[in-house]
């Protein structure tokens, strides 16, 4: 079992690695509004349900999203908690903006 210090260091890079494509960036701009479904995504993306899948899945994976299957379906939602940490990381340097500078190297 993962700590949460862990779990918080990976969640940082998978977050930001699933910020980095414009895919999923429009998928997490339609969930803005509210919980969609797979087949809803897929039809006003205009991608196939294989490719959505896989960018999905590293939605999951760095906890942006939230899913729960009804019937045969899944829906998706916003996990705000996790973005709220990725705010708190980027706010952290904003904080801490003072940046020494480096010491002088040896000859």
């Amino acid at each position: 079992m993962q700590t949460p210090a862990a779990t918080i260091s990976h969640l940082i890079p998978a977050g930001f690695h699933a910020l980095s494509d414009p895919l999923r960036i429009s998928v997490l701009e339609l969930l803005r509004k509210r919980e969609l479904c797979v087949c809803d995504l897929c039809e006003v993306l205009g991608v196939s349900q294989s490719k959505l899948s896989f960018h999905l899945k590293t939605l999951k994976e760095a906890a942006l999203v939230n899913s729960r299957q009804e019937g045969r379906w899944i829906y998706y939602s916003l996990n705000l908690t996790q973005f709220n940490v990725l705010e708190a990381y980027l706010a952290d340097f904003n904080h801490n903006s003072v940046i020494s500078s480096a010491r002088p190297c040896c000859d």
